[in-house]
């Protein structure tokens, strides 16, 4: 029912003059889901406060309640069409009262790391899209059908959630900027190895895809106590996110996998200056894909020893500094990290190797990231110790990646049973560092299993060949010509 649910939802988007991406359409089904949330959240804590004999009081006034402007019933526990709102009259007050007064929570909240800071500063940020307020009474009405109550419609509503940030990547633009593969962030999470207790930490949280599945991979490792499960609601994921609408995405995709309230910033995590970065601020667990080929301006660069506009670049500067003593990490980043020659790039290996155990790198084949045409690698390092040996893992498939071919777990599974002894294979090898370059500090990917490859010819070489052939061929023209 939840996925027909949402394919209805769309098909109206698609018709709405405000709405015209699949971007668009997850923002804008995104807010009218968390109201409903928030309303059957409200309803959890009035029975657990009935049952327990205390009194209730809610976080939304009265007149802004879901049951009271979005779905009034009558006695048969239908839509009540005296009182639901509709066409203007509903645009009207999503618009002019609605999210103003939903605004102000962010002021008003005791602290960030509460539902009603979350509630505020979502509604600060985005604005009703849904230009016909016809359209939007049939999307609430559908979303009034959806139910967050238990544990199995959460779980099957996280999974379609998933998928529309998956689709909002294929439809291109800047979606993709919001989509890792669950695959690939599952096999991150399983070799990073979080424990309950662990402050996980993701400065470039998109989609929350790295926090929501370190939920479920510590969710299952043990039977939990009621110490633990309070651990991980409110002392475990920590996310910055810049851009308004992976912002909003990250939330609600948290929300889903049943974090009430996520503690994800909505910051600049690049503008904080690195000197300023204290033991208070740091974490036992990075995992992260920042945006790469950016261009961060001269005065973000200024927060960093190593200058560089290379977004991505100024991130693994940040995730280094901000992990604790013996803190792990996994990230996303691209392969020509690994060998570029500049300055930037080989004072960064200098740092990682020197700082961090740089003990892993996965070399993920092209097409891993759906409508990103740059190969990337994960690098996966502990810090607080100097790197002696890297162990490469190199993913070859027999098969070409893409939107409908993409990457799943059994493709890594080798990659993560082998990554446990560093064995070596025909896919796998180990680099002594003290064989690296010392000017260069270069770790470019040589598969030492695989041969040299095709052999390159010498420019000169072509350039004579061409004009040799070149010449060959005007003897023949000339040959024709005296035939005729």
């Amino acid at each position: 029912m939840f996925e027909q649910t949402l394919k209805n939802i769309d098909n109206i988007l698609f018709k709405d003059a405000g709405c015209s991406s699949e971007l668009d359409y997850v923002e804008q089904t995104s807010w009218i889901l968390f109201l409903k949330y928030l309303a059957d959240l409200e309803k959890d804590k009035k029975t657990a406060a009935k049952l327990s004999g205390k009194a209730h009081v809610g976080i939304i006034s009265p007149e802004y309640r879901w049951e009271v402007w979005a779905a009034p019933k009558d006695r048969d526990g239908k839509l009540d069409h005296q009182k639901a709102l509709s066409g203007d009259d509903l645009k009207e007050f999503v618009d002019h009262k609605l999210f103003p007064y939903l605004k102000k929570f962010k002021a008003s909240a005791e602290s960030a790391n509460t539902i009603e800071y979350k509630i505020g500063e979502i509604f600060n940020e985005l604005k009703n899209k849904i230009q016909s307020g016809y359209n939007l009474r049939e999307v609430i009405n559908l979303v009034d059908q959806l139910r967050f109550r238990s544990h199995t419609e959460k779980h099957e509503m996280s999974h379609l959630y998933e998928a529309k940030i998956k689709n909002m990547g294929n439809a291109g633009r800047n979606g993709g900027e919001y989509y890792t593969p669950r695959p690939l962030i599952k096999t991150i999470v399983k070799v990073v190895a979080p424990k309950i207790g662990d402050k996980i930490y993701d400065g470039a949280v998109g989609s929350a895809g790295f926090l929501c599945e370190s939920f479920e991979y510590l969710k299952h490792r043990k039977s939990l106590t009621t110490k633990d499960v309070e651990t991980l609601q409110k002392r475990s994921f920590y996310g910055k996110e810049k851009k308004s609408l992976a912002y909003i995405i990250g939330i609600m995709n948290m929300i889903l996998h049943g974090i009430e309230a996520p503690n994800i910033i909505h910051t600049n995590t690049l503008a904080e200056n690195l000197a300023d970065i204290q033991e208070k601020d740091r974490y036992d667990i990075v995992l992260a894909n920042p945006p790469f080929g950016g261009k961060e301006r001269p005065e973000v660069q200024q927060n960093f020893p190593i200058k560089t506009g290379e977004t991505a670049f100024l991130f693994l500067q940040h995730f280094i500094k901000i992990l604790k003593a013996g803190g792990r990490a996994g990230v996303v980043i691209k392969n020509t990290f690994l060998s570029n020659t500049d300055n930037a790039s080989v004072s960064l290996r200098k740092l990682l190797l020197e700082s961090c155990n740089l003990h892993t790198v996965l070399d993920l084949p092209g097409g891993t990231f759906t409508g990103a045409g740059v190969k990337t690698v994960v690098l996966f390092f502990e810090k607080g110790a100097q790197t002696r040996k890297v162990w490469f893992y190199q993913l070859n498939l027999d098969r070409n990646l893409g939107k409908t071919n993409s990457l799943n777990e059994n493709d890594l599974e080798d990659f993560v049973e082998l990554q446990k002894t560093k064995a070596d294979s025909e896919n796998s090898w180990a680099l002594n560092v003290a064989d690296v370059n010392k000017e260069t500090f270069e770790l470019s990917v040589k598969n030492p299993h695989k041969g040299p490859g095709p052999i390159l010819r010498d420019p000169k070489e072509i350039l004579d060949s061409m004009k040799k052939l070149d010449e060959e061929n005007a003897e023949i023209l000339k040959t024709i010509r005296g035939l005729v």
